[in-house]
C-alpha cells in the first residue's frame, strides 16, 4: 500500500483528502487505481499519449520517476509518492 501526496489543486477529486492510500505495484498502476476510486484523476495527470504531463511530477520517495522507470517505476509497500504540479515563476 503507498500513500499518495495529493497537491491543492487536485483535492477536489479526492473530497479534500491531503493523502490517500492505494494498493499497486507501480506508479501506472498507481495511476489507474487513483482513477478508479477518482474519476478524472488520469486525465490530470496524464496526456494522450499515456506519458505524464510536462508541467506535473511524480516523486516516488524523494526520486522524479523521470529519472527512475517513469510510469514502470516499482513501489515497496508503505512507499510514499508525492504528486507534484510544477509552478511557473518569473
Amino acid at each position: 500500500m503507498a500513500q499518495v501526496r495529493i497537491p491543492t489543486p487536485l483535492r477536489r477529486l479526492t473530497h479534500g483528502q491531503e493523502v490517500v492510500q492505494a494498493d499497486a505495484s507501480t506508479v501506472g498502476e498507481l495511476i489507474a487505481v487513483l482513477e478508479q476510486n477518482y474519476p478524472g484523476f488520469k486525465d490530470r495527470l496524464l496526456d494522450e499519449k499515456g506519458q505524464v504531463r510536462r508541467f506535473i511530477n511524480i516523486f516516488v520517495g524523494e526520486e522524479d520517476i523521470r529519472y527512475l522507470q517513469a510510469l514502470d517505476t516499482p513501489l515497496q509497500q508503505g512507499t510514499e509518492v508525492s504528486i507534484v504540479p510544477a509552478i511557473a515563476g518569473g
